[in-house]
């Protein structure tokens, strides 16, 4: 009886002790938390709270009858996708441009932040890095007048290049598909380089100096430290942006391919991706159940390539996954 009482007044104490740490933490930590605030709000408002709006993905959408009372109708919102005679080719176009982004994301942000790493003059390199992470900011809608003004076919730039200087015939660039893969591609790159590169410059700036110092004392070049030091430190990086990277496949940079291209029906063939496939139908059709529809089925494959991803990563290098 006496060791059950003992053994209760133990457990009390140590429930008050974690409580009292519980709000010594919340205290000692109080200006932290205040800071993440505003961030927890947006989350909250912009992704948890809208959950509830993926019943429509699985209702027929009658407004008359409110929110809550309309008709269940299974999955038929989902054969609006699969049943569209453009889907293999919005699909093939989602796929394939987001492989390519995914490659380029790490290979040419890496190569640019240890190209900052090796640079002498500490003030040239972060001037690098405010003039690389400017485009970043610019808005799509911005950038589609800048390309306008290169690829329009009277006044465009590349045009007057061609057939002023090289005496050939000016290009209809709005009318052939064959040259925005590459258009498209070479602007992502350019756009968000500069963000992901600042990414893995911060990792390099955390590596060891010392490791540096004693692969130059055995001898070891700048890129030999590169290729044993630099680039095997920010692994881990680089495979968490690619996990995450590879849940984000079917989600296109809407911006991009909705106005870059300047509507241009000639180009839907290489521009037309489920983001824009989704968005023009809801607004010749008005049927937001499809449109969430659509949504749902992006947020569930993508969570299931995360965990399928990190599962392969899991067995390949345990150190190097998620969870």
């Amino acid at each position: 009886m006496v060791k059950t009482v003992v053994k209760q007044l133990k457990d009390k104490a140590i429930e008050i002790k974690k409580k009292k740490s519980f709000f010594k933490d919340l205290h000692d930590n109080r200006e932290y938390l205040l800071m993440i605030v505003p961030g927890v709000l947006q989350l909250i408002l912009f992704n948890y709270l809208p959950l509830f709006g993926l019943i429509l993905a699985f209702k027929t959408v009658d407004y008359s009858k409110g929110f809550f009372n309309m008709d269940w109708n299974g999955f038929k919102n989902f054969e609006f996708l699969f049943k569209n005679p453009d889907v293999f080719t919005v699909l093939r176009n989602t796929l394939g441009y987001n492989l390519i982004f995914i490659v380029t994301g790490a290979i040419v942000p890496v190569a640019v932040a240890v190209g900052l790493s090796l640079l002498k003059n500490k003030t040239g390199a972060r001037a690098y890095q405010s003039f690389m992470f400017l485009p970043y900011f610019l808005s799509w809608i911005i950038v589609s007048y800048l390309v306008f003004g290169i690829f329009d076919y009277r006044l465009g730039i590349f045009n007057n290049i061609i057939s002023g200087v090289f005496g050939r015939e000016a290009v209809n660039w709005y009318q052939s598909p064959r040259y925005w893969p590459t258009i498209l591609v070479l602007l992502h790159i350019w756009k968000t380089f500069g963000y992901n590169s600042i990414i893995y410059f911060a990792a390099i700036m955390g590596i060891d100096s010392e490791l540096y110092e004693a692969a130059s004392i055995d001898g070891a070049g700048v890129w030999k430290q590169v290729l044993v030091i630099t680039i095997p430190s920010i692994k881990p990086v680089i495979v968490m942006l690619a996990i995450l990277a590879v849940g984000k496949i079917l989600n296109a940079d809407f911006g991009m391919f909705y106005n870059v291209p300047m509507g241009s029906g000639a180009l839907m063939p290489v521009t037309n991706v489920l983001d824009t496939f989704v968005y023009n139908a809801l607004k010749i059709n008005g049927d937001i159940a499809m449109a969430t529809a659509a949504g749902f089925f992006q947020s569930v494959v993508g969570f299931v390539l995360v965990l399928v991803t990190n599962h392969i990563v899991n067995r390949i290098d345990s150190a190097q996954a998620l969870f």
